[in-house]
């Protein structure tokens, strides 16, 4: 297994595994010409962020997504982990630790000085996983506004 940066010709794989992911997550559904659009914006857009793949005999396996943005209260660039997600046939093999471990490095690299990311109050064994990666829960309450 290895991990680099998706490129575009990996839209269709990483669209397959947001499915699998949006079909678990209690707030979205799937929707792969959406999934297709926001993956061209990340991928085609540096100052953006980056899709990170785990690849295994050259089929992703995994993906983990790092969004930008700036924090007032640090004054520096903070990240957003949009969506982490491994094919349901290769998990617990540790490649979410090796995906989102590169993740992180690159994010420190990029001058982030913190990583905030959401996952469903119900899934409690991505709680644990995130936990023994280093993340914390926050008293931070996630609120949201739909825009049409």
């Amino acid at each position: 297994m290895h991990i680099e940066k998706a490129t575009l010709a990996d839209i269709p794989a990483l669209s397959d595994l947001l499915s699998v992911l949006f079909t678990q997550e209690a707030e979205f559904t799937p929707d792969p010409e959406a999934q297709r659009r926001g993956l061209a914006h990340i991928i085609g857009n540096a100052a953006m962020g980056a899709v990170w793949v785990a690849k295994q005999d050259d089929r992703i396996i995994g993906m983990v997504n790092i969004l930008f943005t700036v924090s007032t209260a640090l004054g520096e660039r903070v990240a957003l982990l949009e969506d982490m997600v491994v094919a349901p046939a290769h998990r617990g093999a540790g490649v979410g630790s090796v995906l989102i471990a590169a993740a992180i490095a690159w994010a420190r690299g990029q001058g982030c000085r913190r990583i905030t990311l959401l996952t469903d109050r119900a899934n409690e064994a991505a709680q644990r996983f995130y936990r023994r990666q280093g993340f914390a829960a926050s008293n931070m309450l996630p609120m949201r506004l739909p825009l049409p």
